[in-house]
């Protein structure tokens, strides 16, 4: 085994590889190799580190620099000094937005500092690529010790006293589902992973497929003993080309170290994983539509009862679990379920994951325990809103969450208060707002997603949809009616009603929770014609303050429809009939003459 006295630690994550870490590694590898330092120094392709708005990220141990946004001129510096003399870089040392000082390390960073990385564990730790590594971390220990020292029903009983449940949706126990898989009679049975995560703004699973590939592999085997099953498929969207590449090497391997196929352990289990591409269909996301899309047919969700424990994959028992839910059995355990039950709240346990992304300083991931408040995730964590504005709403669970206004930014974020106010967790998108954001227009945004993915076999999500839609469009051109939202609401409440599957009953949610918090933006658009955050084009009207115009006319030599008018130095006129409100004049204006 080579030693190395410092290591290299580079993100290779969707985000950082975009913005041309992979060139920074093959600079560093270059760089080292002219100082004679490639025996001493090792560089090493990571998964996220989470702090993706501070990306591309190089730490270096085992002083533990922390450099954020490296670019590739900056990496012959940190060879040189860093490397080779000793010196840490200060000028590329992370700096938050609060603090005055640099921080020089991982922990001294103000969006680490309330987080507790279990899922996440080893995302940015290791190399996703070498098992030895993931082993090194006492990787398929958990394994082992199910193997050779436990039953298949002491494995289920650990997972429910853990009290863990799905981290992909409704947040079933994880624990009960493994106890229907496991007391179902048939001669074949089946784990499914669900790594179709079609959330927008959604980026979890991915993360955790791209930074620890084996972590899921593990726990996959580990629920395939438990139930009795030998086989695996994980379903995962071809649009995440590094996380398929990353989790395939690693089945790779994980079959020449003996750790799937037959005999595992020396003992007579035998289990073995598939990769499954979906095309990006939204709904295959729900885990019969997910299962006719394994087998071939079109992704349609199928009636309940039968559940999948029961008669799921080629009519064979099933249990299907998303990336993060399986990304924590393994330190579960290994831990005990005491340990993970000491984290989160009395119905909630452990951690959760969220992406972080919408209108807020520090976007990427962040793991938290149940039970932190928003407050505490959007501005100790995430920095808070860039440019100082107001905090207005942040969106949990992408198209079948809700929005959270800010009288409840001191709520803690579990299952069931999320419930309560009309949210859900879902898998753990979270989109910030402030209030330059139109709610109605949020609304009208997620809905139309959903219109766009619906798979169309029920008539509720099918066409209910599409009219709420309709209506809402209408409400932001300006054109509502009264009883509007009355309509939306009654249309809302039936297509949860009637709804065949999960995405179907939640689809109104947006909307529905949107006029609970922000009714008076809904009646400001029909009643007022007016779009109080300043948003909604064909409810805008331009004008030009008399007192602010010098009449220099740059405003109408910009404007496309010329609607601008007026004598040289002598204040201008916009004509509403001919404005097409494309902000043009705003934009050119350098003296905050025209309003909007």
């Amino acid at each position: 085994m080579d030693f190395y006295r410092a290591h290299v630690l580079v993100c290779g994550g969707t985000g950082c590889t975009s913005s041309g870490s992979a060139e920074l590694i093959e600079r560093f590898e270059k760089g080292l190799a002219e100082k004679g330092l490639e025996k001493e120094v090792k560089v090493v392709r990571t998964g996220c580190f989470g702090l993706c708005e501070a990306g591309p990220i190089v730490i270096v141990y085992p002083e533990g620099a922390f450099y954020s946004r490296v670019q590739l001129e900056d990496v012959d510096e940190i060879v040189e000094e860093h490397l080779l003399k000793g010196r840490i870089v200060e000028r590329l040392l992370h700096k938050d937005e609060k603090e005055e000082d640099v921080a020089t390390t991982l922990d001294d960073i103000e969006f680490y500092k309330k987080q507790n990385r279990v899922a996440l564990r080893n995302c940015g730790v290791i190399d996703p690529e070498v098992i030895d590594e993931y082993i090194a971390f006492d990787g398929y220990k958990a394994l082992g010790t199910c193997l050779t020292e436990k039953t298949p029903q002491e494995v289920i009983d650990i997972i429910k006293a853990s009290g863990l449940r799905g981290r992909g949706g409704g947040g079933f126990p994880t624990g009960v589902k493994w106890q229907f898989g496991h007391d179902a009679k048939g001669d074949q049975k089946y784990i499914i992973c669900n790594a179709d995560e079609g959330d927008p703004g959604a980026f979890m699973d991915r993360s955790v497929l791209e930074g620890d590939p084996h972590s899921v592999i593990e726990a996959m085997a580990i629920a395939g003993y438990a139930i009795g099953a030998n086989m695996g498929y994980v379903y995962v969207r071809a649009e995440y080309p590094i996380a398929v590449k990353r989790l395939q090497i690693a089945i790779d391997q994980a079959r020449e170290y003996g750790l799937l196929g037959e005999g595992i352990f020396g003992t007579d289990f035998q289990f073995d994983i598939e990769i499954r591409l979906g095309a990006g269909a939204f709904v295959c996301g729900e885990e019969t539509a997910l299962m006719e899309s394994i087998e071939g047919r079109r992704g349609e969700p199928r009636p309940k009862p039968p559940f999948p424990a029961n008669k799921g994959l080629f009519g064979k028992p099933t249990v299907i679990n998303n990336v993060e839910t399986l990304a924590n059995i393994p330190q579960i355990i290994l831990k005990g379920a005491d340990w993970f039950g000491s984290m989160g709240t009395e119905k909630s346990k452990g951690t959760k994951v969220f992406a972080l992304g919408g209108k807020i300083n520090n976007t990427g991931l962040v793991e938290i325990p149940m039970g932190t408040t928003l407050r505490e995730v959007i501005y100790d964590i995430g920095g808070g809103i860039p440019d100082g504005k107001k905090f207005k709403a942040a969106q949990t669970g992408g198209p079948s969450g809700g929005c959270i206004p800010a009288e409840h930014l001191d709520l803690k974020i579990d299952y069931d208060t999320l419930t309560s106010i009309g949210s859900m967790m879902g898998s753990g998108g979270l989109i910030v707002m402030d209030e330059d954001n139109c709610m109605v227009d949020v609304a009208k945004f997620f809905l139309d997603f959903t219109v766009d993915e619906s798979c169309g076999k029920c008539p509720p999500c099918r066409i209910g949809t599409k009219r709420m839609l309709e209506i809402l469009q209408r409400i932001t051109d300006g054109k509502g009616k009264p009883g509007d939202i009355e309509k939306l609401i009654e249309l809302g409440e039936s297509i949860k009603a009637g709804a065949l599957c999960g995405l179907g009953k939640t689809a109104p949610n947006p909307v529905l929770s949107t006029i609970k918090y922000f009714r008076d933006e809904y009646e400001a658009h029909i009643y007022d014609k007016r779009c109080p955050a300043g948003h909604c084009q064909q409810l805008l009207v331009y004008e030009i303050i008399p007192t602010k115009c010098i009449g220099c006319g740059m405003c109408a030599r910009v404007c496309p429809a010329e609607a601008i008018t007026g004598e040289k130095k002598q204040p201008h006129h916009i004509d509403p009939d001919k404005c097409i409100k494309c902000g043009a004049c705003i934009e050119k204006c350098k003296f905050d003459a025209i309003k909007r």
